[in-house]
């Protein structure tokens, strides 16, 4: 049986010397096989990317979440009840009076009201979420207070449609953090952000034990949690070679592979020893066109990109079983959502677009891109796809996380990016790919079409109407003028939505997949 020094080495040794001593992973202990170097932060309130949010989803409770089976219900959490005012405005949450901290001390109104709060203050990635309800640091305190340990008070700027502030508070960012906890680690106003990238705060099943950027997350259970997890330790490894996961699971020194490509896949369904869980994901994969480029500013040039993509090709020869052809917005599964996919693989008509935009000779463009499959074998196909349309492209590879910096700091040409929604209404994408109402630097609602340097005014408009709407037909009907009007104008070439793969050791059983992020859970995992 392995020591837990060995399972967390190095992740070459780990992948290589370690791997053949190996028997089984410990009785009590999980260990996961997964891409997570696209981790910044595990601060619910600053963590914006798909392995930060999915374990602060398992460490943060929130007030309320969706059901996992039918995600148009939201289900108390944290809050046993709540009520809205008369004109929608004033919404007030009861919670429950059974519920704990890891540290043992109960969750009160105070510690969710900070925590709110806290978002609007730090104003990280996700802290748009919150304040779009009209809150800043300067009115949040008064607007979301607690009248009394178990009793929240949210005062929005406007009614919204219903259930809107419902779903973003069950995003990531509403995580509920132990006031008392973070603030003890604060330095210099930070309100305990900087301690709480490798630690955790929150009354979730799980706690964090220790977390080395590209390298591991440990966690262990939380024995105040009322439903606490079957194992008393998961062990996230990262490993960014989806064949060395499926070695590792042959092999049992990992439980669980999350990585897998196509071929792996077929090799783990082959296998009596091992179960292949798949759901979709509301994940889409596009390329982001940074409009600061005075070619990537002309609508045809973007045109020409999007024509300029073999999507089926992709899917057939990179992404089987693991990605889907998807181009609008809004990810199957939603409610709205287009299947329709008006754009194929035509380098003739890309190749008249550019000379049309001034371009007879074709265009060259920087490309980013994660080093870690599928996305770089996707990138390596683009370029080649899209030099029969006169476009070149010059690769640059990074770490997943340094590719998001350089899209959020505008500080790319072409990218390929993936993006999670953050709860199931469809704002939450309409959002980030249409609004965009400050487009300068000091803006501080930096959306995907932000990224993009991009403003369209009528999309933003109308975006921003939609949330609002009350009759539920007339705003799905809204949302999906607007994706055919994104594919048709937007900066985006929307290429893939995900189909999450998990492959399991038997007899290991309960872990679930969520639709996003932070709705797949640790907790129920048992081995045998």
């Amino acid at each position: 049986m392995p020591t837990r020094r060995a399972l967390l080495a190095p992740p070459l040794i780990w992948a290589s010397a370690y791997a053949s001593a190996f028997a089984d992973t410990p009785r009590d202990t999980v260990v996961m096989a997964k891409r997570i170097d696209d981790i910044i932060s595990l601060d619910p309130q600053e963590s914006f990317e798909y392995s930060g949010s999915e374990i602060c989803g398992n460490v943060y409770d929130k007030l309320v979440n969706p059901d996992d089976e039918d995600p148009t219900r939201i289900n108390p959490m944290l809050a046993e009840r709540w009520s809205a005012s008369e004109d929608g405005r004033t919404w007030t949450f009861h919670l429950r009076g059974d519920r704990k901290f890891a540290s043992g001390a109960p969750v009160t109104a105070e510690d969710a009201a900070w925590s709110l709060q806290r978002a609007v203050i730090l104003n990280k990635s996700p802290g748009f979420i919150i304040g779009q309800f009209g809150f800043t640091p300067d009115n949040v305190a008064a607007r979301i207070r607690a009248a009394d340990d178990r009793t929240l008070v949210i005062e929005i700027a406007e009614r919204q449609a219903p259930t809107f502030l419902l779903y973003c508070l069950s995003a990531s960012v509403g995580g509920v953090v132990e006031k008392r906890v973070a603030l003890a680690h604060a330095v210099g106003g930070d309100l305990g952000n900087a301690w709480l990238r490798t630690n955790s705060a929150g009354s979730g099943p799980w706690v964090v034990r220790s977390a080395r950027a590209s390298e591991v997350v440990a966690l262990d259970a939380n024995p105040s949690h009322p439903r606490p997890p079957r194992a008393k330790r998961m062990v996230i490894r990262h490993v960014s070679d989806p064949a060395v996961q499926l070695l590792l699971l042959q092999r049992g020194d990992a439980d669980i592979a999350r990585d897998l490509l196509p071929e792996g896949v077929r090799a783990a369904r082959a296998d009596p020893r091992f179960e292949v869980l798949s759901e979709p994901k509301a994940s889409l994969v596009h390329l982001s066109m940074n409009t600061q480029h005075p070619a990537l500013a002309k609508p045809d040039v973007r045109e020409a990109l999007r024509w300029a993509i073999d999507y089926r090709g992709i899917e057939a020869n990179l992404t089987a079983d693991t990605y889907r052809v998807h181009q609008a917005f809004l990810p199957v599964g939603f409610p709205a959502a287009l299947t329709d996919t008006p754009f194929s693989y035509d380098p003739a008509r890309a190749r008249a677009l550019l000379a049309g935009a001034g371009f007879p000779e074709g265009i060259d463009l920087t490309f980013d891109h994660a080093s870690s499959s599928p996305r770089a074998e996707i990138a390596q196909a683009l370029q080649a796809q899209m030099r029969e349309a006169g476009i070149r492209l010059t690769l640059q590879a990074g770490e997943g996380r340094q590719v998001l910096t350089k899209v959020r700091a505008r500080q790319y040409q072409l990218a390929i990016s993936l993006w999670g929604s953050d709860y199931l209404d469809p704002h939450s994408n309409a959002q980030t790919f249409c609004v965009n109402e400050d487009n300068s630097d000091a803006s501080t609602n930096r959306t995907s079409a932000w990224n993009c340097a991009w403003a369209d005014a009528d999309l933003t408009a109308r975006a921003l109407a939609a949330v609002k709407e009350a009759d539920a037909g007339k705003r799905i009907a809204e949302y999906q003028a607007m994706q055919r009007d994104l594919m048709a104008r937007g900066p985006f070439a929307i290429m893939l939505q995900e189909i999450g793969i998990a492959a399991l050791r038997r007899p290991l059983s309960g872990f679930r997949q969520g639709p996003l992020a932070d709705r797949t859970s640790y907790a129920p995992i048992a081995k045998g």
